[in-house]
C-alpha cells in the first residue's frame, strides 16, 4: 500500500500545482479558514487553529489512504500576471463517489483570490477525477458565492439550477444551493456568455454593475402596475437583495446584460437598464430587447433618454470593437406610458405594432401595448 503523501498525484499545468498538503501548510490554511469569505461560504470550524489544521490533515491523510475524499493542496508556482508565487494557495477536494456522480469542492487562499488559479485548479482535478473512473462531476454552493459560481462557469459546468435545502449551513440547518455539472466529454470551457456591465459615461448618468447596497437609494414605485416589468426592480430594501440574486442569475446565463442607472456626481442608484433575449443567450442571436425604469425623483430630466442611447450604442457596436453587435432592438410599452415611449422616440425607436386590450386596469377596462424597435443599418 502506497502512503500518503507518495499516494497523492501532482498535477500541474505549468503556473498551478496541485499536491499533497503537508505541516508546512497549516499556518497558511489557518489564513484562509479564518479568513470572513471562507467563514461565510464553508461549515470550517470558527474559530479555527493551528491543531484543528492539524486534525484536519490526518482527515486529507485517511482519505487519499482509504479511497475516501481526495483532497489536495493548491500552489501558485509560476504565475502568468507576473505577481508573486504563493506556496499554499487553497484546497480542492474531489469527493469520489464509485460509479456515482463525484463532487468537487474548493476554497482560495486570499493571497490568491482573483488571479485565475482556481480556475486552472479545477481543470486539472477534473481531468484526473475523469480519468478515475469519475462518471460526472457536480458542484455544488450555497446561494450567492458569486466567486465559486464563476469558477464553474469557466470550466464549462452545466447549470442546472437552485435545489432546496441541499446543503449543510453553518448553523446546522439545510441551506439551499446552486448546482451545476461537467461530463467526460465536455470541453471545459465557458458554454454561456457572462456579460459584465461595462461602465458608461453620459454627462448625467453613469452605467454601471449593480452593487449590493444600491437598495438604499431606491424608492417606492409611484407609477400604474401595467406600466411595471414583472421583472422589475423591488423598490423595497428588503426585497432587494432576492431582486438583485435573480438579476444576477440572468447575467451569468448569458441572457442579460444590466446596468444600474446612476447619478453620474452621486452615484446613486436611479434605476434599472437592461439588455436581454428571451431565449437563448446574447451572442446567439442578433435581436434582443431593452427594458428600464426610473425612480420617482429621477424623472423629467432626461435620465432614462441618455441612459437608453448609450445602451444602444454599446448594443448596437460590433463585438470586435468591445459591443454587443446586436442587429435589431426591440422594445414593449405600454401605449399610455407617454415618458417611457418619449424615451424610445428620442433613443432612435419606430413604433411597429399596437396590441390591443393587454393589461387590465383596476377598473375593468383594457390598456393597449405597442412595440418598438430599432435597426441598425451600419
Amino acid at each position: 500500500m502506497t502512503h500518503y503523501p507518495d499516494v497523492v498525484p501532482r498535477l500541474t499545468d505549468g503556473t498551478v500545482v496541485l499536491r499533497a498538503m503537508t505541516e508546512a501548510d497549516l499556518p497558511a490554511s489557518v489564513e484562509q479558514s479564518t479568513d470572513p469569505e471562507t467563514v461565510l461560504w464553508t461549515t470550517v470550524p470558527s474559530p479555527y487553529s493551528l491543531d484543528d489544521a492539524r486534525e484536519y490533515l490526518d482527515v486529507i491523510r485517511r482519505g487519499w489512504e482509504e479511497g475516501g475524499d481526495a483532497v489536495f493542496a493548491l500552489e501558485l508556482a509560476n504565475p502568468a500576471d507576473g505577481g508573486d508565487p504563493v506556496p499554499f494557495a487553497g484546497l480542492l477536494d474531489v469527493r469520489r463517489r464509485g460509479t456515482a456522480s463525484w463532487e468537487v469542492g474548493f476554497a482560495t487562499h486570499p493571497a490568491a483570490r482573483g488571479r485565475g488559479v482556481m480556475t486552472a485548479a479545477l481543470r486539472l482535478a477534473a481531468a484526473w477525477a475523469f480519468e478515475e473512473g469519475a462518471p460526472s462531476l457536480y458542484w455544488y454552493a450555497g446561494v450567492g458565492n458569486w466567486a465559486s459560481w464563476r469558477v464553474a462557469w469557466r470550466v464549462g459546468m452545466t447549470w442546472h439550477g437552485t435545489l432546496p435545502q441541499r446543503i449543510a449551513g453553518r448553523d446546522g440547518r439545510s441551506e439551499d444551493a446552486w448546482c451545476a455539472s461537467l461530463l467526460p466529454d465536455q470541453p471545459m470551457e465557458p458554454r454561456t456568455p457572462w456579460v459584465v456591465a461595462p461602465v458608461l459615461e453620459g454627462e448625467q448618468v453613469r452605467l454601471r454593475p449593480w452593487r449590493d447596497d444600491d437598495g438604499e437609494g431606491l424608492e417606492p414605485r409611484d407609477d400604474p402596475a401595467h406600466w411595471i416589468p414583472s421583472t422589475g426592480p423591488s423598490m423595497t430594501s428588503a426585497d432587494f437583495p432576492a431582486w438583485l440574486e435573480r438579476r444576477r442569475s440572468a447575467v451569468a446565463s448569458g441572457a442579460v446584460v444590466d446596468w444600474c442607472i446612476a447619478d453620474r456626481e452621486s452615484d446613486r442608484a436611479l434605476g434599472d437598464l437592461d439588455v436581454f433575449v428571451r431565449n437563448g443567450t446574447l451572442d446567439s442571436s442578433d435581436v434582443a430587447e431593452i427594458g428600464y425604469q426610473l425612480t420617482p425623483s429621477a424623472r423629467g430630466r432626461g435620465v432614462a433618454t441618455e441612459a437608453a442611447r448609450l445602451a444602444v450604442s454599446y448594443a448596437v457596436r460590433r463585438v470586435d470593437d468591445g459591443g454587443l453587435g446586436i442587429r435589431r432592438l426591440v422594445a414593449e410599452t405600454a401605449a399610455d406610458n407617454e415618458a417611457s415611449n418619449t424615451v424610445l422616440r428620442r433613443a432612435g425607436f419606430v413604433v411597429w405594432g399596437r396590441e390591443h386590450s393587454v393589461d387590465r386596469l383596476p377598473d375593468g377596462s383594457y390598456a393597449d401595448a405597442l412595440y418598438w424597435e430599432l435597426v441598425d443599418e451600419s
